[in-house]
């Protein structure tokens, strides 16, 4: 029998019919952890699916005993209006009538429980799933100094929760919808109705309907893929955050949130170059020092792209200095070409990001002082490097770890290693090919229809100042443009 033919079957009206079917398709007795609870009401049998560990079994219980208590009552005259009666008697907020067996069985492997009744064609289903994770917390990549402590977690329920805490808007919507074949993941669009663009609404849950997978055990980064197709391009071209707060200033700009089920991130579309060096951090302060760690922020990803390739240039050509600056360069010899020095001072550090995820925390600190001394100081000592080079690499660095978006961080990276490759073959031809290129890049690329360096490519003056100067609340009364909301002003 085809699988399209299985998903068209109506729920048996024999139980055993149903038993086995749950036995051959799910693996009724053969898992653990699938079970089911036969009982009798009012001299009906009644079963009960369920999978341990995504209910509550307390809740469960108490729906049981509910039943149960139908025994106890004279309703023979009710006999034949029992299902009525069972449904009735579900004491609990989400039951919903379901008619084929394929609805039944993805109920059932989402946590809810299934209720089915000896001689009916139909059946209840429950919420009462209660997922195994942990509770919100402050994500780690995304701290502040004030603001709130909860984050997003792997539960997709407590996730739109504790987004819709902070809008209490009827016009919110969260559509859920389930995507992948055997995985069957909850994915939830969020957008506040009025203000999203109808026409990015669309576009965002066409693409992800037509997404054709066996699972989505990557959840959010596979969601990504589908929707954008951004191949091998380096950057990111939507942003992901684990605060409730950031997700729910978006969306009253007129975004559209994906949420996924089992991500502790969520996505947030469409999003530009400069919506990754936002940080949450910049509006829980004073407009003035807001703007000024912007700034600061601003500096470290521009060092991290051009610092290095700029001193190797002048290291390379000296006469490119001022003379009052003309001590910039390394003050030692080596038998090593400075080029190589950098490679492997930048590979080195990324080795060490990488360790540095991969290690438990009771041996950060040994690794720590590991790289520090050892690798560090005593590389510089054999003749390894030259102090410089560690210096200029050490900035870069840093200027890649004040990256809020650690994507974009990446990005700029692999950016600064081309243009090194290119200022080591062809100097300062290189740099400018390289800068020139760079650029072109950015703005022929596009994320869901919109420019990528939007407001500075095109150019809009009022949203590129409201970029480069964290402005007052009360002041910033219109959305973003580019989103074409359907409600222009936030404040009357």
């Amino acid at each position: 029998m085809s699988s399209k033919t299985e998903k068209k079957i109506q729920i048996y009206e024999d139980l055993d019919k149903i038993e086995k079917y749950m036995k051959d398709r799910v693996g009724l007795g053969t898992s653990f952890d699938l079970g089911v609870r036969k009982i009798k009401v009012m001299r009906k049998e009644v079963n009960l699916y369920y999978v341990n560990g995504l209910c509550d079994s307390v809740l469960i219980a108490e729906l049981l005993e509910q039943l149960l208590f139908l025994n106890d009552i004279d309703r023979k005259s009710q006999a034949n209006n029992i299902f009525d009666i069972v449904q009735n008697q579900l004491v609990h907020q989400s039951v919903q009538k379901i008619e084929k067996m394929d609805e039944l069985v993805d109920q059932v492997l989402s946590g809810l429980i299934a209720v089915v009744i000896e001689g009916y064609d139909h059946g209840l289903i429950v919420d009462v799933r209660s997922y195994p994770g942990r509770m919100p917390e402050e994500p780690d990549t995304e701290k502040v100094v004030r603001g709130s402590r909860d984050g997003f977690v792997e539960n997709i329920i407590v996730n739109t929760a504790i987004t819709r805490r902070r809008i209490r808007d009827e016009r919110l919507r969260f559509e859920i919808m389930r995507i992948g074949e055997r995985s069957k993941t909850d994915i939830a669009v969020g957008y506040i109705d009025g203000v999203a663009d109808p026409d990015l609404i669309n576009i965002v849950k066409k693409e992800i309907k037509n997404i054709k997978t066996d699972g989505m055990t990557m959840a959010d980064k596979t969601i990504e893929e589908y929707l954008l197709k951004q191949g091998y391009n380096p950057y990111p071209l939507v942003r992901y955050t684990e605060r409730a707060d950031v997700a729910a200033t978006h969306l009253l700009e007129g975004h559209v949130i994906i949420y996924v089920d089992t991500s502790p991130s969520v996505i947030i579309t469409p999003a530009t170059f400069f919506h990754h060096l936002q940080h949450a951090e910049e509006y829980r302060q004073a407009p003035m020092v807001g703007t000024f760690i912007r700034w600061v922020r601003f500096l470290g990803v521009i060092a991290s792209i051009l610092f290095l390739p700029l001193w190797f240039l002048v290291v390379l050509e000296p006469s490119l200095l001022p003379e009052r600056i003309a001590f910039i360069g390394p003050n030692e010899t080596t038998n090593i070409p400075i080029v190589v020095q950098i490679f492997i001072a930048d590979l080195g550090l990324e080795f060490l990001r990488i360790a540095a995820i991969h290690t438990p925390t009771p041996l950060s600190t040994a690794m720590g002082l590991i790289a520090a001394v050892l690798i560090g100081q005593i590389a510089i000592d054999v003749g390894l490097f030259v102090p410089e080079v560690i210096l200029y690499v050490s900035v870069a660095a840093i200027g890649n770890f004040a990256t809020p978006s650690y994507e974009l961080g990446i990005a700029n990276k692999i950016v600064r290693l081309i243009l090194l490759i290119l200022v080591a073959f062809f100097h300062t031809p290189g740099f400018v090919i390289g800068m020139t290129l760079y650029l072109l890049f950015l703005i022929r690329t596009r994320t869901l229809n919109v420019p990528y360096l939007w407001p500075f490519i095109p150019f809009h003056p009022l949203a590129l100042g409201q970029i480069l100067v964290r402005r007052a609340v009360p002041g910033n009364k219109v959305r973003p443009s580019h989103l074409h909301p359907g409600d222009r002003y936030k404040q009357p």
